[in-house]
């Protein structure tokens, strides 16, 4: 039998929703419809799947300020945040919309005949997503599965359903059958252990913990079964002597406070040359002071709370007073709130620099050189995100390439572009997302030879 989740809001507590937690029979259930889902989806012309796409992202585009509001509410985000996410969905929705008619196989020559590769849907796919950012990873992996000609059951966190459940409904109601595209929820034990066992299930993609991936990459092993996995992050924002001092300091605290930390590409390590190493710090700190935490639907709010107070505690437990270097503000009273906050510490095996926080704190180290900034920033299980501030362009490509990790800026903090592939390196995951060829794995390539010779 099902039983009730409580979703709250986290930056008042107040209950929002009951939400029904499926069980292991019911998550069975859901499979063997999306099954059947999928033999008439992959039978729907293309262009046929590729008009209720767009559809369904003309829809989520309709709905962007309603879906905004929801996710304020459910998740916590400011306002300006889950505006774009919102839009960004529909992005996605639409950018995969148009790859439907391009799933292109190729013709290879050979003698005696004629070779032709073709690329069909896996099956029904399994997409885990996390509560940091419910709605676009969501669509990054739901969108080019559908695209591809897969079904798909979307299971959301237990924390954050609210936002995958009015998507399904969007869905539903632009014509893309309901057995096409499902959403579960329930515990990640239960429902999401589930998918992953079930051997009708031709793939799963998660977003969310390194331990978690371990445990979902584990059991997909045992059928062969492919997994894409997005996991942890503890990225550097690197400061070089010769950068724009101001402008490097005025965009970090954004790079690791958005989304109050909780965000898998935080630039959580801030590396800086000792040269203008107090230079940097006395600019940094007055940005710092100057982000707005506050009640995340008002327009001028830049961070809003954490997601429970149960990882706020989490968050709390690295931080060590006495290596505290300066903070910002948040509100006192009702709300999982924490202040942003820089510490500094040299030690490399210090939990706090090794470690994914997941919240508002930022590690600063010195380096004193190139090879220096290098080992530092690859002395890390993680390799997902980074940055690097330097006028000197040369110096910038010897960086991006000498760093581990797969989505890098130069003078910017830019980690995701729908139209760019997305993922990283390490424990940071398997498997990329976004960009023109992810349909590519929803697909399997099948190889026919035609004998011309008889």
């Amino acid at each position: 039998m099902s039983t009730l989740q409580i979703v709250r809001n986290p930056a008042t507590e107040q209950v929002l929703a009951e939400v029904p937690g499926a069980t292991v029979e019911e998550t069975r259930e859901a499979v063997q419809r999306a099954k059947r889902g999928f033999r008439e989806w992959r039978a729907l012309a293309p262009g046929d799947r590729a008009t209720l796409l767009r559809a369904f992202g003309a829809a989520v585009l309709s709905h962007n300020e309603e879906l905004a509001q929801l996710e304020v509410r459910n998740a916590g985000h400011t306002i300006s945040n889950a505006r774009w996410e919102a839009n960004n969905v529909a992005d996605v929705i639409m950018y995969y919309a148009g790859s439907v008619e391009r799933l292109l196989g190729q013709q290879i020559p050979v003698a005696g005949g004629v070779d032709l590769t073709f690329k069909e849907p896996l099956g029904v796919v399994g997409i885990i997503v996390p509560w940091n950012f419910p709605m676009p990873i969501a669509s990054w992996g739901f969108a080019p599965a559908l695209a591809a000609g897969c079904s798909v059951i979307l299971k959301p966190a237990e924390t954050t359903p609210l936002s995958a459940l009015r998507l399904a409904e969007l869905a539903h109601e632009a014509g893309i059958p309901q057995d096409v595209f499902q959403v579960i929820t329930g515990v990640g034990s239960v429902v999401g252990e589930a998918l992953v066992r079930d051997p009708d299930v031709a793939k799963i993609v998660f977003t969310g913990s390194t331990r978690v991936g371990v445990r979902i990459q584990e059991l997909a092993a045992a059928q062969v079964k492919p997994v894409t996995l997005e996991l942890g992050g503890k990225s550097a924002n690197i400061i070089f002597e010769d950068a724009d001092l101001d402008r490097a300091a005025s965009s970090a605290p954004y790079a690791v406070f958005d989304n109050a930390g909780q965000d898998c590409c935080a630039r959580s390590r801030l590396l800086v040359q000792a040269s203008v190493f107090d230079a940097f710090l006395e600019r940094f700190e007055a940005a710092v002071k100057a982000v707005r935490v506050e009640d995340p639907t008002l327009e001028t709010a830049e961070m809003g709370p954490l997601i429970t107070p149960e990882h706020r505690e989490r968050v709390a437990s690295y931080v060590d007073e006495n290596t505290i270097l300066f903070r910002g503000a948040c509100p006192e009273g009702p709300g999982y709130w924490y202040p942003p906050t820089v510490v500094g510490i040299e030690d490399s095996s210090h939990r706090s620099v090794r470690e994914e926080i997941f919240g508002p704190v930022v590690v600063v180290q010195r380096f004193t050189d190139e090879a220096h900034a290098i080992a530092l920033a690859n002395d890390s299980d993680y390799g997902l995100s980074g940055s690097i501030w330097t006028s000197n362009l040369g110096r910038g490509l010897r960086m991006a390439r000498a760093l581990e990790s797969g989505a890098l800026s130069i003078n910017s903090h830019s980690s995701v572009r729908y139209w760019t592939p997305f993922g990283g390196y390490k424990r940071s995951g398997l498997g990329r997302e976004l960009g023109p060829d992810a349909t590519d794995a929803f697909c399997e390539t099948k190889n026919v030879f035609i004998n011309t010779e008889l």
